[in-house]
């Protein structure tokens, strides 16, 4: 097994650092969890990077995933989580881009795997127009797979990872909770016998008024200022394996 992840922040792992600051994330988990399943090393490569719009994660990204020597057996990919949050997403555009790399995936004889983020709506400001755009965007990714046969794990569609406590602190990007439950559903999708990771029920988090506006303040306005001056959460950041990297 050869598995390559190409995407933003959710594949890259943002939200479940390790101790040496490190993103760990689900395709870590994923690749780790196969390497056990199976008793045999995985080569393993992650070419994400947060902030990425799905177009540039299609030309920075897949080319060179395809290109990794020896070639991967495995290409995983999720996008357009970034687009949605902009003002007159092209929601075709975004289904076009995602054919085209199922379309040279397969063609290179490399097993597709595509998955849609995690919904966050619930715990956002814009969160309405985010569950509608993501809504739509997973329920034509779903229809290109079956067309594709490719395989499709529909995170946006898992109600038990909307909860809170699956979250970060910035409300965006899963904590290692959440991480740890995409794993597990897209290595049950994968054939493997594992159990979805589920947090015990617990109260509801306060979210007083000095806590929105700390959360305004620390997540939202910086959030808000990128946008305003074109930067990119991942201006400068590297991928985090950009070769095989032995794992089991």
């Amino acid at each position: 097994m050869r598995y390559v992840a190409i995407g933003d922040s959710f594949t890259e792992g943002m939200g479940d650092e390790r101790a040496d600051g490190v993103p760990r994330g689900w395709a870590d988990l994923v690749a780790a969890g196969i390497a056990e399943a199976t008793g045999e090393t995985v080569q393993y490569a992650n070419l994400a990077i947060r902030g990425r719009l799905l177009g540039p994660i299609l030309d920075e990204q897949l080319d060179v995933a395809l290109g990794l020597d020896p070639t991967p057996t495995m290409l995983s990919l999720n996008g357009g989580g970034n687009d949605m949050m902009r003002r007159g997403t092209d929601m075709d555009h975004l289904l076009e881009l995602t054919e085209m790399a199922v379309r040279r995936t397969s063609e290179a004889g490399v097993r597709m795997l595509l998955l849609s983020g995690a919904d966050p709506s619930e715990h956002l400001p814009f969160g309405k127009v985010i569950h509608r755009k993501g809504t739509i965007l997973s329920a034509a990714v779903r229809e290109l797979t079956e067309r594709y046969d490719a395989l499709f794990v529909n995170v946006f569609g898992d109600e038990e990872i909307r909860r809170a406590p699956y979250w970060s602190a910035d409300r965006l990007h899963l904590n290692a909770a959440g991480h740890r439950r995409v794993a597990g559903l897209v290595l049950t999708a994968l054939g493997h016998a594992t159990t979805a990771h589920r947090i015990d029920p617990g109260p509801a988090p306060s979210k007083g008024l000095l806590a929105e506006a700390r959360y305004y303040r620390e997540h939202v306005l910086p959030w808000v200022t990128r946008r305003l001056r074109g930067r990119s959460s991942g201006d400068g950041r590297a991928a985090k394996y950009p070769a095989w990297t032995p794992i089991g």
